[in-house]
């Protein structure tokens, strides 16, 4: 007996001296061990605690009207918003790179709305120091519960593609969404798009704004929505003129430093290109909002000092071209062609700053008005485009053709959207029927 307990503890001490030789390798192996291997190491036991927690997923109206909103420089950051019907406890967005195994999160805030007799919760999550040209994956997560993970991919260099859509109001929203899904289905590749104003018929009404986010929400989760606003944006249930609650709160995009015009007037880069999106609607808000031109002037000019680009773009949803009726619209004739009071505000300005382009809208038809300098038909000078329309509500030969239209979309106007690409040295636009036919195409050379 007393020999077996000898050689048991005999054993005990071999096993012992052979663990701290064992472990004394690995240490010094781990020590010199490189950097990608330790990382590996890492990942795998992060891989494997997040494997241990399980998320319930979130369901129904715990998470609507997912989107990801432009910011200044989307190569490195993103704005997720979203909405819920009810308070939610921790709200957050979790992102990581896709196939990659860390999870990185953000805290969201919550702000309640009440507006159009309706109540929702909007979301707001701030993604910052990603890197350029990456694919990366997030998801909306509750305390416990957690959305699908959804896609995005940061932009790097100097070209791309973006999809315009005009004024996207409607009276039904299927037609909007045959526009859009022509669109995606064009470009599929386009880093982020532009609603042009009158993005819905009436700003005060939440069906609306609901049925836009359900026909655009294959593409705005996955790429960046830049907004500009319209004038019916700004109008309540029975029609009359109010400030734009519902679209300031819905849509967070980069600031203008005017605390008292959040998100109304904005400008972000991409690359090479600039775009400057201006708000339109000081007349209508004339009453309301005394200040708001003076205070979008000497924005405009502090912005274009410090941010131009090889390439500068502006969208404003309010034509800087006045165009008369058509006579055979029955109109009066008393409306006369020349240009608008916002082009008497605005065109010597682009003319002043070198803007290349101007993408206009509002009057749902598209136009090609070619270059314009000093109001005339110029060699130089920004492209003047007006969009056309993305919803349903058309004006059918209303308008006369204008002395400095080049080209103007078939008659009776129907739906469109538009493609713009950077590449090299030239900005291409081209207008496009939801079946993907062409309408017309342009570029600006530098």
């Amino acid at each position: 007996m007393e020999k077996r307990e000898i050689i048991i503890k005999k054993l005990l001490r071999g096993l012992f001296s052979a663990f701290v030789i064992l472990a004394a390798i690995a240490a010094g192996f781990w020590a010199f061990a490189p950097v990608s291997y330790k990382a590996g190491v890492f990942r795998a036991l992060q891989w494997g605690r997040q494997q241990a927690v399980k998320y319930e997923l979130i369901t129904g109206k715990e998470v609507t009207n997912i989107r990801q909103m432009i910011t200044k420089d989307m190569s490195r950051s993103r704005t997720i918003m979203w909405q819920s019907d009810s308070s939610e406890k921790d709200p957050a967005v979790e992102y990581r790179l896709a196939g990659r195994a860390e999870i990185q999160a953000v805290k969201a805030s919550e702000e309640k709305m009440e507006d159009g007799k309706e109540i929702t919760f909007i979301h707001t999550g701030k993604l910052v120091n990603l890197t350029p040209d990456q694919n990366y994956e997030y998801r909306i997560r509750y305390g416990s519960k957690a959305s699908a993970w959804k896609k995005f991919s940061t932009p790097s260099g100097t070209d791309f593609k973006a999809i315009v859509f005009p004024d996207s109001q409607s009276s039904d929203y299927s037609i909007w969404g045959n526009t859009a899904a022509g669109a995606w289905k064009k470009a599929p590749d386009a880093r982020f798009f532009i609603n042009m104003g009158d993005i819905v018929d009436n700003g005060e009404d939440p069906y609306q704004w609901n049925e836009w986010f359900k026909y655009a929400q294959p593409f705005v989760e996955q790429i960046p929505f830049a907004p500009v606003m319209g004038n019916h944006e700004t109008y309540t249930l029975d029609w009359k003129v109010r400030r734009p609650l519902a679209y300031m709160k819905l849509f967070n995009v980069p600031g203008n430093g005017y605390k008292v015009y959040p998100n109304r007037f904005y400008s972000y880069d991409i690359g090479e290109v600039h775009f400057v999106v201006l708000d339109t609607q000081n007349r209508e808000l004339d009453e309301l909002e005394p200040d708001l031109l003076k205070a979008e002037l000497t924005w405009f000019r502090q912005d274009l000092d410090k941010n131009r680009k090889k390439f500068n773009v502006v969208l404003m949803h309010k034509d800087p071209l006045q165009y008369a009726f058509n006579p055979a619209s029955g109109r009066p004739a008393t409306r006369k062609e020349g240009f608008s009071a916002e082009g008497e505000e605005w065109m010597p300005l682009f003319d002043e700053y070198g803007i290349d382009l101007v993408l206009s809208a509002h009057l749902h038809t598209y136009r090609n008005r070619g270059l314009i300098r000093n109001f005339q038909r110029s060699q130089q000078g920004p492209l003047y485009i007006l969009t056309g329309l993305a919803g349903n509500v058309q004006y059918p030969n209303l308008w006369a053709r204008h002395s400095l239209d080049l080209v103007i979309a078939p008659q009776p106007e129907t739906e469109n959207y538009l493609i713009l690409e950077k590449k090299g040295d030239t900005l291409h636009l081209a207008s496009y029927l939801p079946d993907g036919s062409l309408i017309d195409e342009v570029e600006v050379e530098k």
